[in-house]
């Protein structure tokens, strides 16, 4: 079975120095349709004006995911971590039992595109962490490159969570699939471009949840970047 989540349906918020788009319910936004799918729990889809940014705050017990899309997202945090995320990178901050950290977009005429994304962990309480690597554009081409899975497979970032996250560019001839277990559950996620998941057309900012399936296929790519989650059945 496939649902949609069309890009236009998504929660929004202009916060004047912040654009969000909110695949699931987050602050004021709020449809109990769209409360998480398995164990992801938040895509939000934020756009940092120039010289702006999210001051200090804190997380507990989730595993953070940030995937930049233009401009640079400069990251603080008490563990002593000071870091530019650039296009390409994949950032990893777990939570655990607490951290605090700050995002700023420190250009001075560009705009900081990036995707934060939460997946709940398997277990509470761990002790907070951290990790960035970078995925080159060649390693996505025409291919599902696995950026983020619980035993950093494939020199992927190590999440503490039953899920594994894919990251593809596709256009043209290029095709990718992905086997699934029919127990568990898939999220596509558009970052942009379009392309075809098991035959459905997808545009940018759309998504399609899959259950009970057991492969995927993501075809006819229009200068498409897809995410794929593998997500814990519940």
């Amino acid at each position: 079975m496939l649902t949609l989540r069309k890009s236009a349906e998504r929660g929004h918020a202009d916060h004047g120095w912040l654009k969000s788009l909110h695949s699931f319910s987050f602050a004021n936004y709020h449809d109990p349709r769209f409360m998480g799918f398995g164990n992801l729990r938040v895509i939000n889809e934020d756009r940092i004006a120039p010289g702006t940014g999210f001051g200090t705050h804190g997380h507990r017990d989730m595993e953070i995911i940030s995937y930049v899309l233009a401009g640079s997202l400069a990251h603080r945090d008490t563990l002593g971590n000071v870091k530019a995320i650039p296009p390409g990178d994949v950032q990893r901050m777990s939570a655990g039992t607490g951290v605090q950290h700050s995002e700023f977009n420190h250009a001075a005429g560009e705009t900081t595109h990036f995707l934060q994304i939460w997946i709940e962990p398997s277990e509470r309480g761990i002790a907070p962490g951290y990790e960035q690597k970078s995925f080159p554009d060649r390693e996505k081409r025409g291919r599902l490159r696995l950026v983020a899975a619980p035993d950093g497979a494939e020199g992927s970032v190590v999440i503490h969570a039953d899920a594994r996250v894919y990251a593809a560019l596709l256009d043209g001839a290029e095709s990718a699939r992905l086997d699934l277990d029919p127990a568990r559950k898939a999220y596509v996620h558009v970052v942009r471009g379009q392309i075809d998941a098991n035959g459905q057309r997808l545009a940018a900012g759309d998504a399609a949840m899959l259950e009970h399936e057991t492969q995927l296929t993501l075809a006819g790519g229009q200068d498409a970047e897809v995410l794929v989650f593998d997500l814990a059945g519940h």
